[in-house]
Parts: structure tokens; C-alpha cells; sequence
């Protein structure tokens, strides 16, 4: 699941909305927005991230929320490392044999610590 996923589904859970009724009001597949929230699609286009605020008839800062985690949640990401120091491939290689293996904390501890070094690197 991506982090708009699982955004969106509890979005549908906390204000009791059928998939089925989310995907005919956005003039979208169960089965496509079913596979949107199970990360098995790519990331939303703009215009699809749009309809799905104004389905969910938010803004500012929950607007804005969904709008970044659609930029986050590209199931399918490729890293180009060329012209990159080789620890760069090697780090890239090394998460993409073992991410499977992570545990959420796991991940979300690797994910944090690369957080704090590159605001450290803008400072």
C-alpha cells in the first residue's frame, strides 16, 4: 500500500464510503481505484489527485496532505545513481535486495534517519 492509499482508505472508513461508491462518483473502476490504494498503480495524475480532494470536499492543509503523498506514492520508483559516488549504487542495490525484509519501524527508521541528513545538507 502507498501512502496515499492508505490515506485514502481511511478517509473512505472514517466517513463510511463503499469503494465501489468512491469509484462511480470519481468516474473511475472499483478495480483501478482499488489497485490505486494497494500501491499495484502508479502514482495519480494531477487532475485525478484534484477530483479526489473535491470528492472528499477538503482544504488547505488536508488538500495539501493529499496532494504530497501523491508525489510520494509512486510504487515504482527508479534511482539513477550515474555519475554518483559507487556507495550510492551500493546503498540503492542494497535496499532495493532487501526492503522486502525491513519491518514497517525498520523502514521508517532508515526513511527518518535520510530525513534528518538531508535537511542537515540544505542548512
Amino acid at each position: 500500500m502507498t501512502p496515499l492509499g492508505a490515506k485514502l482508505r481511511k478517509m473512505r472508513a472514517d466517513r463510511n464510503i463503499a469503494l465501489k461508491d468512491m469509484a462511480r462518483a470519481l468516474n473511475v473502476s472499483s478495480a483501478y481505484l482499488s489497485a490505486l490504494e494497494h500501491g499495484k498503480r502508479g502514482k495519480p495524475t494531477w487532475y485525478m489527485v484534484q477530483r479526489i480532494i473535491a470528492f472528499f470536499n477538503v482544504i488547505w492543509d488536508e488538500a495539501e496532505e493529499i496532494q504530497r503523498l501523491a508525489e510520494i506514492s509512486d510504487p515504482k520508483i527508479s534511482i539513477d545513481t550515474a555519475g554518483l559516488p559507487p556507495e550510492a549504487t551500493e546503498l540503492t542495490n542494497v535496499l532495493a535486495r532487501e526492503i522486502k525484509r525491513l519491518s514497517p519501524n525498520e523502514m521508517r527508521e532508515i526513511r527518518d534517519e535520510i530525513m534528518r541528513r538531508a535537511v542537515r545538507q540544505k542548512s
